[in-house]
Formats: C-alpha cells, sequence, structure tokens
C-alpha cells in the first residue's frame, strides 16, 4: 500500500493523528443552492459546534473571517488553560 492509501485509510479510520482532530476546531458549513464554486459564489451558513456561534456569509471573505475570528478565541482559551 502506497504512503497516500496509508495515510487516506488512517484518516477513515481515525487512527492516525486523532489528536488533532478536536471538536474545538470542528465547524459546519452548509453551502445554499445558488453556490458556485466554480464562479467564486459561495453562499450559507457556519456554525462553530463547540459553541454554538453561527453566521451566514455571501462570500469567501466572509466565511474566512468568521473561521479566524473563532479559532482565535479557541486558541487564546487552551492558552489560558493550566
Amino acid at each position: 500500500m502506497s504512503d497516500k492509501q496509508q495515510m487516506q485509510t488512517a484518516g477513515a479510520t481515525g487512527t492516525q493523528d486523532e489528536s488533532l482532530l478536536l471538536p474545538e476546531w470542528a465547524f459546519v458549513v452548509q453551502f445554499r443552492a445558488e453556490t458556485e464554486l466554480e464562479r467564486g459564489r459561495v453562499v450559507g451558513r457556519v456554525e462553530h459546534v463547540v459553541s454554538g456561534q453561527a453566521t451566514r456569509f455571501h462570500t469567501l471573505d466572509e466565511l474566512l473571517a468568521f473561521l479566524a475570528r473563532v479559532l482565535a478565541t479557541v486558541r487564546a482559551q487552551s492558552s489560558e488553560e493550566p
């Protein structure tokens, strides 16, 4: 089995790097029907799984700004923990 196949299998079974997939870093992204990725149009809603913070977005920049804002908070909170 190639390295790539092993990585895909490990990712599917959760046996490798499982600790890197923390729920604090999980988001649900739902795209609306008018999304056209090939044209760079993204419209939808994103929600942070742990906190429940959510927003609607109409551009990729809005989506990325929300992700960055929430992840900065997650990082700050994790650095405060003993």
